[in-house]
């Protein structure tokens, strides 16, 4: 049996008519909205997700890399990078179209979600988070991008249903390397989000847990 299979037998009946009914990307997004974003330490494994209906945006990017490889793609997640002490990192569950990368993710703002497969490099891909990467004083903070993490190599640590796999993963991403977006000189010349950016962004944003408003470890 592969862990894969394992994991759908372990859901209760209706987690596991919710988990085989997200048939395409699009519908793994619309699920990962329906949840409250709640961004507690807890790093919640895909199958506590299901059951604790919660996420953010790591236990979040890790169910849509579980629920993408149901589909056939392989379980990856990539790391977006912020400047030090500005805001969160966030994850994104990639998937790939004819040749170009396309993302699912858990996010407390509108546009730090969904991205079709259109972008021809994960730099592309990456980049089309620079605008709306900001945090609550409306400073742009993402800064650099990882290369993807295969969840395939922690299948026998159990990470789809067990929270101490989920650790292991959780220190493999953040462990990664990152590539910079941008030059020091570049990062200090930017001008800060307007208004109207920063309302549309933070469209059902629940400002108690954004970053800067919530107790930061």
């Amino acid at each position: 049996m592969n862990a894969l299979t394992e994991f759908i037998d372990r859901l209760r009946a209706g987690a596991r008519t919710t988990f085989e009914s997200l048939d395409q990307p699009p519908a793994i997004q619309a699920y990962l909205d329906s949840l409250p974003y709640v961004a507690e330490e807890l790093d919640r494994s895909p199958k506590r997700v299901l059951e604790d209906g919660q996420a953010h945006c790591l236990d979040g990017g890790l169910f849509a890399a579980l629920a993408l490889q149901r589909l056939g793609f392989p379980a990856r997640v990539l790391d977006l990078v912020p400047a030090r002490g500005l805001d969160d990192d966030h994850v994104l569950a990639l998937y790939r179209v004819a040749g170009c990368w396309g993302a699912v993710a858990k996010s407390n703002y509108a546009w730090l979600r969904f991205r079709e497969p259109v972008y021809r490099s994960l730099r592309e891909l990456a980049m089309s988070y620079f605008e709306p990467y900001f945090n609550a004083d409306r400073v742009k903070s993402l800064r650099a991008y990882t290369r993807p993490l295969d969840l395939r190599r922690f299948d026998a640590s159990g990470w789809m249903w067990d929270e101490a796999g989920v650790a292991a993963v959780s220190r493999s991403l953040y462990a990664l390397r990152a590539t910079p977006l941008l030059t020091a000189d570049q990062a200090a010349r930017l001008s800060i989000a307007d208004e109207r950016s920063f309302a549309a962004n933070t469209q059902g944003t629940d400002f108690a847990w954004v970053y800067g408003v919530r107790d930061n470890p």
